[in-house]
C-alpha cells in the first residue's frame, strides 16, 4: 500500500470518526448535564476521581503498551503471534486491578458510609469492569490496524450513551443506591463496549463474500484466540521486548496524564466536594480533546506507524515516504495551533456561561470559571503535543524509546511535586498549570526530535507552528472584543444580554476563521484533499 493511500485511510479514519464522535458526544453532553443535577460534589468526587483513576490505571498499565508495540508491527507481522501477546493482556489486567484494588481500599481514607455507602463495592466493581473490557483488546488492535473506520467510534459512543441513560434512570428512580449505581453503570459499559466488538467480528468472519473479510489475517472467530505451536513461539519476541519498552514510558505517561488524581487521591491535597467540581471542569474542558485531538493523534499514529521505518535515518529510506509524513505534519501541526488558539482565545470570555449552562451554580460559582480559563490554555498545549507526540512514537527506534523514558521519570516527579507545591499557592488551579508546565517540556522534547530527524532533508515540518501576522491579529482583535463583552454582559444581566455576548462571539469567530481561509491556504488544500478522498473512499466501500 503506498503512502498517500495510508494517508487517505487514516484522513478517512479520522474524519469519520469526528464527525460521529461529535454527535454522540453531545448526546452524552446533554444527559450528563441532566444527571449533575441530582448529585453532590462530594460522590462526583468519588466516582470522577477515585474510583475513575482505579479502572483508568489499570487499564492502561495492561494495555497501553502492547496497543504501541503491536500497532508498530509490519505489514508481514504473524498475528497469530501478535494475538497471543495481546491476550497477556488480561493476567496483566487481573494483577493489576487486584493490586490496586488492595490499595484503594487498605491504604487510601475511606469515605463516611453515611454520605457516599457502598465504597467497597465500588472498588470491587470497577475494578472487575476494567478486566471485562481488556477481554476485547485483540478486537481492537485488529480493528484498528486494519483500519476499520467506524467500528470503534459506533462501539465507544454506543456504550457510553448507554452507560449513561443507566446513570440517569438509576439516579432519578434509586437514588439511595448510591455508588451502585455508577458500579453497575461502569460494568455495563465495559460489557457493551466488548460485545459489540465480538459481535462484529463474528457478523464478518461468518460473510465469506464480505470484501473487508478478505483483508483480515484471521478466517473464523476460533483464530483470535490465543494458539501455542511447536514449531514458532508462542509471542514475537521482538514485540515483546517493544512492548516492555512501552511499558516502562506508558508508566510514567499514566503518572503525566492522571497526575492530578494521584496527588488529589493520596495526598488529600482538595476534599471530595473539590475534587468534584475540579473533575467536572476537567472533563468539560478535555471534551474537545477527546472529540477532536484523539481520533486525529489515533489514526495518524497508524500513518506515520506504516510509512516510516523505526531504526531507519530520514535520510536513509523513501524519499517519497518522508515527504509525504513531511507535509502531513505539517498541515497537522498547523490544525493542531488553530484549533488550540481558537478554544484558548473564546473560551476565556465564554468559560462562566458555558458552566452555568452545563451545570448551573454548583459550578459558575467559585473556581469553576477559573479553572475553566486555565484549561483552555492547557488545551492548546494539548493540541500540539496531541501531534507531536503521535509522530515522535511512531518514529522513534527502540533505543530512542529507552532514553525518552528516562527523560519521563524526570519529569514524572518533577510535575507531581509541582502539582502538589502549586495546589498549596493557588488552589485548585495549581493542578492545571502543573499540567502546562509538564506539556511544555514534552513538546520541547518532540520539537527537538523531529528537529533532528528532518534536519539532513530539505522538509521542515516545524513551519506548521507558524501563522500568518493578520491571522495573529485577528485572534488578539477578537480575544479583546469578547472580554469587553463579557464584563458589560455576562452572566447576571439576564438572558437578553447573554445572547448579545453570543452573537458577539459568533461574529469575531467568524471574521477569525475567515481570515484563517484566506492565509492559510496549504491547510486548506490538505483538508480539501484529504476530505475529497475520504468521501470518494466511503463511496466506494
Amino acid at each position: 500500500m503506498s503512502p498517500r493511500e495510508v494517508l487517505g485511510q487514516a484522513a478517512r479514519l479520522a474524519s469519520s470518526g469526528l464527525l460521529l464522535q461529535v454527535l454522540f458526544r453531545l448526546i452524552t453532553f446533554v444527559l450528563n448535564a441532566f444527571i449533575l443535577r441530582f448529585l453532590s460534589k462530594e460522590i462526583v468526587g468519588i466516582v470522577n476521581v477515585r474510583l475513575t483513576l482505579l479502572y483508568s490505571t489499570t487499564i492502561f498499565l495492561a494495555r497501553e503498551a502492547f496497543r504501541r508495540a503491536c500497532l508498530s508491527g509490519s505489514t508481514q507481522q504473524d498475528w497469530s503471534q501478535t494475538l497471543n501477546l495481546l491476550w497477556l493482556t488480561v493476567p496483566l489486567g487481573v494483577f493489576w486491578s487486584v493490586f490496586l484494588g488492595w490499595a484503594w481500599l487498605q491504604l487510601l481514607a475511606v469515605p463516611d458510609p453515611d454520605v457516599i455507602p457502598h465504597y467497597g463495592t465500588g472498588v470491587v466493581l470497577f475494578g472487575f469492569s476494567a478486566v471485562v473490557e481488556l477481554l476485547g483488546e485483540p478486537f481492537w488492535v485488529l480493528a484498528q490496524a486494519h483500519m476499520f473506520v467506524k467500528l470503534k467510534v459506533i462501539a465507544e459512543s454506543l456504550s457510553v450513551i448507554l452507560k449513561s441513560i443507566l446513570t440517569a434512570f438509576l439516579v432519578v428512580c434509586l437514588p439511595h443506591w448510591g455508588l451502585y449505581i455508577f458500579s453497575l453503570a461502569q460494568l455495563f459499559y465495559t460489557a457493551v463496549l466488548v460485545l459489540c466488538y465480538v459481535i462484529y467480528f463474528t457478523k464478518l468472519l461468518g460473510s465469506p463474500e464480505s470484501a473487508k473479510q478478505q483483508v483480515l489475517p484471521v478466517s473464523r472467530m476460533t483464530d483470535l484466540l490465543p494458539t501455542i505451536t511447536r514449531s514458532r513461539a508462542f509471542v514475537n519476541w521482538e514485540e515483546a521486548k517493544l512492548t516492555w519498552s512501552f511499558f516502562k514510558q506508558s508508566f510514567l505517561k499514566q503518572i503525566l496524564t492522571e497526575g492530578e488524581r494521584y496527588v488529589m487521591t493520596f495526598l488529600n491535597v482538595l476534599n471530595f466536594g473539590d475534587q468534584g467540581v475540579y473533575d467536572i471542569v476537567n472533563n468539560l474542558g478535555s471534551l474537545v480533546a477527546r472529540l477532536i485531538f484523539q481520533p486525529i493523534e489515533e489514526s495518524f499514529y497508524i500513518f506515520f506507524a506504516k510509512v516510516l521505518e523505526r531504526e531507519k535515518d530520514a535520510t536513509l529510506q523513501k524519499q517519497e515516504d518522508v515527504a509525504v509524513a513531511a507535509a502531513v505534519l505539517e498541515s497537522l501541526l498547523k490544525l493542531a495551533l488553530l484549533t488550540g488558539l481558537t478554544i484558548s482565545v473564546f473560551g476565556f470570555a465564554y468559560s462562566q456561561l458555558a458552566l452555568d449552562i452545563y451545570g448551573g451554580a454548583m459550578l459558575s460559582s467559585g473556581s469553576g470559571p477559573v479553572l475553566l480559563r486555565a484549561y483552555c490554555l492547557y488545551v492548546l498545549l494539548l493540541a500540539i503535543n496531541g501531534v507531536t507526540e503521535c509522530f515522535t512514537f511512531a518514529a522513534m527506534s527502540k533505543e530512542e524509546v529507552d532514553r525518552y523514558n528516562f527523560t519521563m521519570l524526570g519529569l514524572s516527579s518533577s510535575f507531581l511535586l509541582l502539582s502538589y507545591l502549586l495546589t498549596h499557592w493557588c488552589g485548585s488551579v495549581g493542578f492545571i498549570l502543573a499540567n502546562c508546565f509538564n506539556m511544555g517540556i514534552r513538546i520541547t522534547q518532540s520539537l527537538c526530535f523531529i528537529h533532528r530527524y528532518y534536519q539532513k532533508s530539505p522538509h521542515k515540518p516545524l513551519a506548521g507552528l507558524f501563522l500568518s501576522p493578520v491571522l495573529l491579529g485577528a485572534f488578539a482583535l477578537s480575544g479583546g472584543i469578547t472580554a469587553v463583552s463579557e464584563v458589560f454582559l455576562c452572566c447576571e444581566r439576564g438572558w437578553p444580554a447573554m445572547l448579545v455576548h453570543v452573537a458577539v462571539g459568533a461574529l469575531c469567530l467568524g471574521v477569525t476563521l475567515g481570515t484563517a481561509f484566506l492565509t492559510e491556504t496549504k491547510l486548506i488544500h490538505f483538508l480539501r484533499t484529504q476530505l475529497g478522498v475520504s468521501r470518494l473512499t466511503d463511496k466506494t466501500t
